[in-house]
């Protein structure tokens, strides 16, 4: 479904910049100060500090950013695996919080499980950093609608 590239078995460059540009149109991932840190076919992976705006009542970070960044990380992935022209939507989302945000980053790794023409399963792990060691803090599993080209 996308256009690759042989000799490095990745997706060529007008794809990642698809979803390059998509993201940086996202501002709440630039309020978050997040970044693309990987775009590969089927896989993406998106770090966000843990910024004093993003911290809950007890200096953990925020579910909401856990939640939006392994969103977007799965919806991304999505995309990748989409042909040209396409958008993705979030459907269905569950996230299940498996230890406290503790750390300097968050790093959420989206991948797509099952692609299909109207849904598009897709997971994301989110992890804390802290002195390079990482725990696992979240894992979301959910769906995506491809929207097609008007």
């Amino acid at each position: 479904m996308t256009v690759e590239n042989k000799e490095t078995d990745t997706m060529a460059p007008v794809t990642e910049d698809r979803i390059r540009q998509s993201f940086a149109a996202q501002s709440l991932m630039a309020t978050f100060g997040a970044t693309l840190a990987r775009v590969e076919e089927g896989v993406v992976e998106i770090e966000a500090p843990i910024l004093p705006g993003s911290r809950q009542q007890h200096g953990f970070a925020h579910a909401g950013l856990t939640f939006a960044i392994g969103d977007s990380a799965a919806g991304y992935a999505a995309l990748s695996v989409l042909p040209e022209g396409y958008e993705v939507l979030t459907t269905e989302m569950k996230v299940n919080l498996l230890a406290t945000g503790q750390g300097d980053l968050l790093v959420a790794r989206g991948k797509v499980i099952k692609p299909g023409r109207r849904l598009v399963i897709v997971q994301a792990d989110v992890f804390a950093l802290t002195d390079g060691k990482e725990t696992h803090i979240a894992l979301l599993t959910g769906t995506m609608m491809p929207v097609a080209p008007k």
